[in-house]
């Protein structure tokens, strides 16, 4: 407005209303200043703390911290975010969402555990409940005296069957819980327990002409801590942790513990071989270890604490891989360390490569490896490459030429897929015919409230240059099941594992069986793996509260073990473990296998 060209009258009132309006907002500034509250005013200056310095006591989760952004995926509503698409009858998956323990009801899944059966080229053969966990099973299988026994364990059971008759199998020890509608029969602490038998490979070793067990001991995954940022205590528990964090060795002389005779006892700290427990730095081996009885073994290991860029909240660790001279059984020793870019908290460039990762942040994702290398032929056996499955880094192929040298040849990846855990799995049964590998996480968050856990297939046929060629086709019900997508059962839906490490007759070529929880098994027909198809399944009913506790429910077949020497294959589930045949297979062998296994 221009002022010139007000009257005298009117610049009269102006300065009359500026006046007034000065006199009110001076009482008023005046009144607000005196109600202001205390914290509004000026905080004092702590001449100690450093501005981005986050408030936890554990020095290794501090500089993860201060290194990372804070990009927690928001939580998603059902119905809107995600849920079915009532045009197609599809599930429309969420985008990106937080680890989480419950379950996440949304509109259109069944209001009950379905108790309906689909098989398509598999046949049951025997049905063994409560033999296992509702949570996991780790599997492992031998030959004494004509007779083969089956392994079922984890932390806190042992369960051996006599399954030289697969449809007539018999508990002939057990050690720990039976699980049953309410809950376990023993109680178990995961905080406390050292007595244990995790991931196991058993292989028969020429140098003791008879067979040996290698145990991982590994910080328990489950049951000890839910939020590390949260839990102080629980994050200082797990580094001083109350048990071996390493392996032990077993010389076999029966099925049963009682013939077995420890011959050694290794830690994975490396660089302090002699550190009691309690004071033994890292992860411990994890899962079961990558071992033919020959010269080298092959495990996953965080090896100090300083392998901390990893996501996951109840995970301290991002671990690599480690090499170990087994040529006597009884005296282990440590070969190499395989470490990838993007795992150690200390070390600048691997923090420069895990900032360009976007999972860094996510405190959602599992970064390093679950399970050790996966070797197409054993190093023994004139093998020279490796593929290592870690999580969120992604898929990497290593020139294993020189075992106590290990060298990184290439790493693919793909877009973030969290929460779950990407990239635990390598399948590279197929990989000497064809050059091609599979490779996949799996759903952790429960009723798919997490995005698919797509099977990749990868082109290696130079691992120096690996390409993601295509997926697996994603499973969906057969005709006549009472829901239309298989996320409508509820629980977990999504790959879980292929092929156990020591499996009975090695690998069979063109079919690859996964278990898939509640899509139960899934066959593939990988003969031209650029183009695979489903071709056979077993979808068992799921468990309810009248077999199990509610917070155990929903995992279907959450475990898988071939014995491609008999045709059988057994899959666990929450509530028992089914022995299955299959023609893709051929036909199965009802009694003791012609060669004992492990290879003599």
């Amino acid at each position: 407005m221009n002022h010139s060209h007000r009257t005298p009258r009117q610049l009269c009132k102006t300065a009359a209303a500026a006046m007034l309006f000065a006199a009110l907002g001076a009482s008023a500034f005046a009144q607000d200043k005196a109600t202001q509250p205390a914290a509004a005013q000026a905080a004092p200056v702590d001449p100690n703390f450093v501005p981005g310095t986050p408030d936890i006591k554990d020095p290794w989760l501090a500089k993860w911290l201060a290194a990372t952004p804070d990009r927690t995926p928001k939580e998603l509503k059902p119905g809107i975010d995600y849920g079915m698409n009532p045009k197609t009858g599809e599930f429309v998956w969420p985008k990106a969402t937080p680890e989480v323990h419950k379950g996440q009801k949304f509109p259109g899944m069944l209001d009950h555990w379905d108790k309906t059966t689909f098989t398509k080229n598999v046949k049951v053969l025997a049905f063994y409940e409560n033999v296992a966990s509702p949570f996991h099973v780790w599997n492992n299988i031998i030959d004494f005296d004509g007779k083969r026994y089956l392994y079922l364990h984890d932390r806190d059971y042992l369960r051996i069957m006599d399954v030289t008759d697969p449809a007539n199998a018999k508990v002939v020890f057990s050690k720990g819980a039976v699980w049953g509608p309410k809950g376990p029969s023993e109680r178990w602490n995961a905080a406390t327990v050292t007595d244990y038998l995790g991931g196991a490979t058993i292989a028969w070793s020429k140098k003791l002409n008879k067979p040996v067990m290698v145990a991982s001991y590994e910080i328990g995954r489950y049951g000890l801590m839910n939020e590390k940022m949260k839990e102080p205590e629980k994050v200082a528990a797990q580094r001083n942790y109350s048990s071996l964090k390493g392996f032990k060795v077993y010389e076999m002389n029966g099925p049963l513990p009682s013939d077995w005779k420890l011959i050694a006892t290794r830690t994975t700290d490396y660089q302090h071989p002699d550190a009691p427990i309690g004071q033994q730095q890292g992860s411990g081996s994890l899962d079961s270890p990558e071992y033919y009885g020959g010269k080298y073994m092959i495990l996953a290991a965080a090896p100090n604490d300083s392998y901390a860029l990893s996501e996951y909240p109840n995970y301290l660790y991002s671990p690599g891989y480690q090499v170990w001279d087994m040529s006597d059984p009884a005296d282990p020793k440590f070969l190499s360390q395989v470490t990838v870019p993007g795992q150690v908290v200390d070390d600048k460039d691997s923090i420069f490569a895990y900032l360009q990762n976007p999972r860094a942040g996510n405190r959602a994702s599992w970064m390093g490896a679950r399970i050790p290398m996966f070797l197409p032929k054993p190093l023994e056996q004139g093998g020279k490459i490796g593929f290592g499955a870690m999580g969120g880094l992604g898929l990497w192929s290593f020139d294993m030429s020189d075992p106590a040298n290990p060298k990184i040849l290439d790493n693919v990846n793909t877009p973030p897929s969290f929460a779950g855990t990407e990239y635990d799995n390598a399948d590279v049964s197929q990989y000497e015919r064809t050059g091609y590998v599979f490779t996949s996480g799996y759903p952790m968050n429960r009723d798919c409230y997490e995005p698919y856990k797509d099977i990749f297939v990868v082109n290696a046929k130079n691992p120096a240059r690996m390409k993601v060629e295509t997926t697996l086709p994603r499973p969906k019900p057969p005709e006549g099941a009472p829901y239309t997508d298989f996320c409508q059962r509820g629980g977990n839906f999504g790959p879980k594992r292929s092929n156990a490490i020591g499996q009975p007759g090695g690998w069979r070529q063109n079919i690859v069986p996964y278990s898939f929880y509640n899509a139960g098994v899934q066959m593939f027909d990988v003969s031209n793996p650029a183009d695979p198809k489903i071709a056979g399944y077993f979808v068992p009913p799921l468990a309810d509260t009248t077999q199990l506790p509610g917070y155990t429910l929903g995992k279907g077949v959450l475990a898988m073990y071939t014995e491609y020497d008999r045709n059988i294959m057994w899959a666990f589930t929450e509530h028992g473990a089914y022995a299955l045949s299959s023609p893709l297979l051929g036909e199965p062998l009802m009694g003791a296998p012609k060669k004992p296994f492990p290879a003599r």
